[in-house]
This record gives structure tokens, sequence and C-alpha cells, in this order.
């Protein structure tokens, strides 16, 4: 296909244009306002044909304000330029405070892990979260125990986080994480042994199992490989030693739970029921953490 006058050049592979916002897919649909190359990603549908995102957030043509045609995900969120930036983000501050722990050392570790109540002699003291460290709940989603740990965990959140966050959005998608890596640190410090320490991101990891779950079945995919996936990783979770199995049990009931009411929130009162389901859930990690925080004090 020749390319329009006046538009700008693209890179062509078999005679077709690539999209402009992603070049290396070839496509053969522009958009009815700017005639920008667009692929199905990037298609918005319009009243005649399709619109390219940057088009749609501007408003052109529209005579609405940009806000008004702001383009937006399944779950509501906003389409962006980089739909995998959060989980970049993420990955690179788990790589970075890995690197800490591998230049500093236990004392580094010790000071951050999930923790119950337990004396740690390279502290020298008792330490937990029964002594008031609640933010031992939140730190040990950055840490990890070595470099096949990091590196399972890594190549899994790429994997489930991406497509999720692009089918979110940014605020979503880290309210999920978060509460469902709470989730799961809650759980372990509930159940484990107060002197058991606990590291990773797997609690957080196995919300991302249950949301995706929850979003393959709502477009209607094919659920086998999912369910094979969180099989497999389950044997693991039960049939490995030193696994918390707390922290993914944990995590994933929240991540179904949560990826439920972002997916199938109604459209009018949508945010309301999202965060508040993200909010009920924060809440029993609360209720949770303060039982057991009585028992072992």
């Amino acid at each position: 296909m020749d390319q329009a006058p006046g538009s700008r050049p693209d890179g062509t592979h078999s005679g077709l244009p690539s999209c402009y916002r992603h070049p290396g897919r070839e496509t053969g649909v522009r958009c009815t306002r700017c005639e920008r190359p667009i692929c199905p990603e990037c298609m918005v549908s319009a009243s005649v044909g399709f619109q390219c995102p940057t088009c749609v957030r501007e408003g052109s043509g529209t005579g609405h304000p940009p806000a008004a045609s702001q383009p937006r995900t399944l779950a509501g969120g906003s389409l962006t330029d980089d739909p995998r930036l959060v989980t970049k983000i993420l990955i690179g501050l788990c790589v970075a405070v890995y690197l800490v722990q591998m230049a500093v050392g236990d004392r580094f570790t010790n000071s951050f892990e999930l923790l119950g109540r337990a004396y740690v002699p390279v502290l020298g003291g008792v330490e937990g979260i029964a002594e008031g460290q609640w933010y031992r709940l939140l730190t040990p989603m950055f840490l990890h125990g070595g470099v096949v740990h990091i590196l399972f965990n890594m190549m899994s959140l790429w994997w489930l986080g991406g497509p999720l966050e692009q089918a979110l959005g940014r605020a979503r998608y880290l309210a999920l994480y978060f509460v469902s890596g709470l989730a799961g640190s809650a759980l372990t410090y509930l159940i484990a042994e107060p002197n058991q320490p606990s590291l990773g991101a797997s609690g957080a990891i196995f919300g991302l199992f249950g949301a995706t779950a929850v979003l393959m079945r709502r477009m209607r995919y094919d659920m086998r490989p999912i369910i094979a996936l969180l099989v497999i990783n389950l044997i693991f979770t039960f049939g490995w030693s030193n696994i918390a199995w707390e922290a993914h049990i944990g995590g994933l009931v929240a991540g179904v739970i949560i990826g439920y009411g972002m997916v199938h929130a109604p459209r009018e009162h949508r945010a309301l029921v999202q965060y508040g389901t993200c909010a009920v859930v924060l809440a029993t990690v609360v209720v949770l953490t303060l039982l057991r925080t009585a028992q072992l004090t």
C-alpha cells in the first residue's frame, strides 16, 4: 500500500505500513481522522471506522474536551503509550532491592523480611510484626532469597503483569498487586510459626494469577493454559519445602476476589465497586493482622 500524500514515512514490510505506536506490527487500517496506521490494539471504535488513541485522547474534531473522549481499558482505566510501564518499574525495584541484599548482607534482609515475632541475633533484639513493625507485611514483596527465586518471580511478573496492566489500567493494576501481596503476608503472619521468616513477591504474583483467570473467563478465552500453569505452581507450592504456601494461597484468593470486582463491576458504579472490593480485602488484612498480634503479645 502506498503512503498517502503528506503522511509521515512508515517502515513497511510486504507493502503494508507499521502501526505508529508499535513499529513492528504491520496494518492496513488507518485512523479516520489523522490517517495514522493503527494495529488492532490501538483501534478505538468510532461512529465511522476507527480512530487512534492520540486523536481520541485529544478529542480531535469531536467538539468535546479531551477527558470526555479519553479511551478506556476493559476495567475503565486510561490507555497509555506504554501499557507495561508499572510492571517494568516493579521488576526494576525488585532487582534493585536484591542487589542491595547482595551488597549489604543478612542485616538488611533480616530487617525487612516477614517475621511474626522472634529474636534476631544479627539485629540484637526481638523483631517482628507483633513488635509493631507492620512494614514487614509490605517490604518482603521486594526481597528474594536467591538468583533462581528472583528470576522465576520476575519472569512470572512480566508474563502475567503486562497483559493485566493493559486490561486494568495502572492504578487498578497497582491496587491488585499490592493488596494481593498484603493478603499473602497477612495469611502467612496468621498461620506460620512466628519465628519463621518469609520473603518474595510470590503472594502478589499469585494474586495476578487469580485475576488473570477471572479476566480470561470474562473474555471467554481458553482457560486450560492458565489453569494448567496454576496447577503446576500449586504443586511446587505444596511439594517443595521452604515455600511459604500461606502467601501463595492468600495472594491467590485475594487476586480472584479483586479481579472479579475489577472486571465485573457495573459501568455506572465501576470505580466504587472496584476500589471498594480492594478496601474490603485490605480491611480483612488489617483484622487478621490485629488478631495475630493479639495472640503473640
